[in-house]
């Protein structure tokens, strides 16, 4: 009888300090029910494109479904804000990009990407320059366009996207790390408008990414003229890039993945694991490229340093222009 007491005293403690409500921890191995995927963008979008094929092959690799929740609105900032008001068991997750610094910028969110449980990220969007071949001055290199700036101050329009989106942060930081002066002409929308811009013969340049404007650089009514950053353009390796220019302009809408605050390491381990394995699976890759953009893994500690960086760009560029609201 004594030897049963010795056992059973020391579970009869155990029970009496667990808090109450608590699982215990070998009743539940994460995930045991599917997993919510918030994509801030509409379905369709290119955002949403590429985390649908990520997150299967993840699903696959954790056993539990993962669904997609399309959420959005708010320049992304509806569905950045579920991602981080959500209880932060891993069972609510998503992505977000290069948008997650400008809403913080502009005060449309009280936070950016150091604001959430950083879980890498994986794919990456890089703006384009192109010329119009039907101005009177249709620019057929680079440096033709620097040429002619240089002499003529604000005479060279450029096509981009609204005022504070993705595409034209880039072309201020064109500006700006050129030390030229440009005409530029926002849009009411994105990359398609851009591109209808320059085609048309309505603008010299635009800066957009690639996928809005291969149509009308393959049919031959823009050119391609160059690539921001160091990064080639998978399919046009002949393309110069801003750097290769001799032009210290980096800029990109890199997919991000996040979590909540204070998601517990465990869980955070097992999904960085599965998303770097999925990510860098040779098939996704490839479908990566086939979507006009970038495979680009990194993982959780080089993606916060890489948006750190990022961070720098954007809110010079919104100091410069007057719209910076952070304090």
């Amino acid at each position: 009888m004594k030897s049963f007491w010795r056992l059973m005293v020391p579970l009869f403690l155990l029970f009496a300090v667990w808090p109450a409500g608590k699982v215990w921890p070998a009743a539940e191995t994460y995930p045991v029910k599917p997993i919510n995927f918030i994509v801030p963008n509409e379905a369709g979008a290119d955002a949403d494109v590429l985390a649908r094929p990520l997150c299967q092959r993840v699903a696959a690799l954790l056993g539990k479904p993962m669904v997609i929740v399309n959420k959005p609105g708010g320049g992304s900032s509806i569905g950045m804000r579920e991602v981080h008001d959500a209880k932060p068991d891993g069972y609510t997750i998503g992505m977000a990009h290069a948008t997650i610094l400008i809403n913080k910028l502009l005060g449309n969110l009280p936070y950016d990407h150091a604001g959430f449980t950083v879980l890498g990220s994986y794919a990456t969007f890089i703006p384009i320059i192109v010329s119009s071949t039907k101005t009177r001055r249709p620019f057929k290199t680079l440096q033709e366009v620097v040429t002619f700036a240089k002499a003529n101050p604000g005479e060279v329009s450029i096509a981009t996207s609204g005022i504070g989106q993705s595409w034209w942060v880039a072309t201020l930081a064109f500006q700006e790390g050129t030390k030229l002066q440009f005409n530029i002409i926002p849009q009411a929308g994105t990359g398609a408008f851009a591109a209808a811009q320059v085609a048309g013969g309505h603008t010299d340049l635009a800066v957009l990414a690639l996928a809005a404007a291969k149509g009308q650089i393959e049919g031959g009514l823009i050119n391609f003229l160059a690539v921001f950053g160091a990064k080639k353009a998978p399919g046009y390796e002949k393309v110069p890039t801003l750097v290769e220019a001799g032009f210290d302009v980096h800029w990109e809408s890199t997919q991000i993945l996040l979590a909540p605050p204070k998601v517990p390491a465990p869980i955070v381990d097992k999904l960085v694991k599965a998303f770097e394995k999925a990510a860098n699976e040779p098939e996704y890759r490839k479908f990566v490229i086939e979507r006009n953009a970038v495979p680009f893994y990194q993982n959780p500690v080089q993606t916060v340093k890489f948006f750190d960086e990022q961070r720098k760009v954007v809110r010079g560029v919104m100091a410069k222009a007057g719209i910076l609201k952070e304090k």
